[in-house]
């Protein structure tokens, strides 16, 4: 049997994130050695990375990082197979880094974050397929949102107390309002708004919209004189739902959210929302 002892299995354990019994089987083969275990640990690790590809990665996490003047801000979601891996310190670590390294590296879009360095001589990609290894999981980056020009302000929501922050809210106002930020954003949190303002929404969705509220209508046998009106009634109520101006304001549902920015004197320039796995 390998001479090694149980802060061996420890420190393996910090290194790579392997579970306890894959850690002494590592030890067993190589002798005790830690360095040739992590090695091989890692070997094994990344054979596995590809067979875990076809895998499902629905839990995860959203975490945010805002600067001190909140000039910038940035959440960045993080995916993985299990809540276990999910409430872990090595799998919160890595999220944590990849939002710093946006921060950093204000990319364009996914494929430039995932081409980019976050280490010397190591890819976004590259260090994503690492914590695939060395976690045993299919870890996946693919969504991320980046402020700047303005007053940003990021909501956390958990969904569960144990597990880490499930939905994350990006918001920026033009010009500095701290209350604002966070009732609006714990708004966005709760409705899930998928346009800012009627303007936003894309031409093929208004129409489809519309044609639905025709149809709809015309099977409940409307008067056809009456059809436009009450179309462009129900189309306004789409807007109202899907918009978050036009949504009523979580905090006071007597007032719009509009009403809420115009009355605080501020405007919401955008926002983001990402919900781990949806």
């Amino acid at each position: 049997m390998a001479n090694y002892t149980a802060a061996d299995v420890k420190k393996l354990r910090e290194l790579t994130g392997a579970g306890m019994m894959d850690c002494k089987k590592a030890l067993d083969e190589a002798d005790g050695n830690v360095d040739k275990a992590v090695e091989a640990l890692r070997i094994k690790g990344q054979k596995g990375v590809a067979k875990r590809e076809g895998r499902s990665a629905e839990n995860g996490a959203v975490v945010s990082l805002i600067a001190d003047d909140n000039s910038t801000g940035v959440i960045v979601e993080l995916k993985c197979e299990t809540d276990f891996v999910a409430k872990g310190e090595k799998f919160q670590s890595v999220a944590g880094a990849l939002a710093a390294h946006v921060a950093k590296s204000n990319p364009a879009d996914l494929e430039a974050l995932l081409a980019s360095e976050i280490e010397a001589g190591k890819t976004v990609q590259a260090y994503v397929d690492e914590a695939n290894a060395n976690l045993g999981e299919k870890i996946v980056l693919d969504r991320f949102a980046q402020f700047s020009d303005g007053y940003v302000f990021a909501y956390m929501h958990r969904t569960m107390p144990d597990l880490p922050p499930q939905i994350g809210v990006l918001v920026e106002l033009d010009k500095a309002d701290a209350a604002v930020a966070k009732g609006v954003a714990q708004h966005i949190a709760a409705f899930a708004p998928k346009y800012l303002a009627k303007e936003d929404v894309p031409a093929e969705v208004v129409e489809a919209e519309r044609r639905v509220a025709e149809e709809t209508t015309r099977a409940e046998g409307k008067p056809e004189a009456a059809l436009p009106k009450i179309v462009e009634g129900r189309l306004n109520g789409f807007f109202k739902d899907a918009t978050l101006l036009g949504q009523p304001y979580a905090l006071d549902n007597k007032k719009s959210v509009e009403k809420v920015l115009q009355e605080a004197g501020v405007t919401l320039k955008r926002f983001a929302r990402i919900k781990v796995g949806i």
